[in-house]
């Protein structure tokens, strides 16, 4: 087994063997969207990197299912600023594009602005410390879920409903690289729909079609802390949204759109 997510091809920097370890629940032959998000992240982040200046928003478009193939990455910033500007990046095999991503990329206020106590981030949930550990139920010997570690507050993968979970990577997104802030969360937050499932996975599909994350400040530390709730409808569109924790407290929120459908 691979000990990353991707490798990186020495004659091609822009391109990236995909393992095993990114595979998802949904196929054996697709990724999960977690680590090619994570991914979109890694090069978007060395995409032109400007000194005080953080990644703010991702918005990533799952174009398809992502197969275990080889991915070309590319970034570009679309609409330079001086104060805030546009990236834009994607993902392809030798077919054509599979994920695609803009970022806004952010100047941090030097000094800190003093703002009022009453406005700053407060609250948190309880550590991953405090977690239960869990595995997911995939019939997969080896993929995504055996490459992070779940522990979850409340909730769990056989109880449905809204979950507090813990996710931790176990391996790099890239081999060689230590994974960023923004590629932790990324991975991490693909799973809300994930770990608060209400439908029967045996029954029912429930696949996002984007994941979006807007972070207010950087999260510190391995773990990013989902407090996830999802919202399906029957006439087959669905919407799970996580507010995202670190171990100091809240960071932002992500969204996913679903695709609900019967196996």
């Amino acid at each position: 087994m691979s000990d990353a997510f991707y490798l990186p091809d020495p004659a091609n920097p822009q391109r990236f063997v995909s393992t095993e370890l990114t595979r998802g629940p949904w196929s054996p032959d697709a990724q999960h969207a977690g680590p090619p998000s994570a991914l979109l992240g890694h090069v978007i982040e060395r995409c032109e990197p400007r000194t005080g200046f953080q990644v703010g928003r991702v918005a990533v478009e799952i174009l398809g299912p992502v197969p275990l193939e080889p991915l070309t990455a590319k970034a570009r910033v679309v609409r330079p600023g001086r104060s805030v500007e546009m990236i834009e990046a994607a993902l392809s095999t030798d077919r054509g594009p599979v994920l695609r991503a803009n970022a806004w990329r952010f100047k941090l206020a030097e000094p800190e602005l003093a703002l009022p106590e009453r406005f700053l981030p407060t609250g948190a949930r309880p550590g991953p410390e405090q977690a239960a550990p869990a595995r997911f139920p995939s019939t997969q010997p080896v993929g995504f879920h055996t490459a992070i570690d779940y522990r979850f507050v409340t909730g769990s993968f056989t109880e449905p409903g809204p979950a507090i979970c813990w996710i931790r990577l176990k391996y790099p997104i890239v081999a060689g690289t230590t994974p960023s802030p923004l590629e932790r969360t990324l991975a991490a937050a693909d799973s809300g729909n994930g770990v608060s499932a209400v439908l029967d996975w045996s029954r029912f599909l429930f696949i996002n079609t984007d994941l979006t994350v807007t972070l207010h400040r950087q999260p510190a530390g391995e773990w990013v802390c989902l407090d996830a709730v999802t919202h399906p409808q029957p006439h087959g569109i669905g919407l799970a949204e996580s507010a995202l924790y670190d171990e100091k407290g809240p960071l932002g929120r992500s969204t996913q759109t679903l695709f609900l459908g019967t196996r």
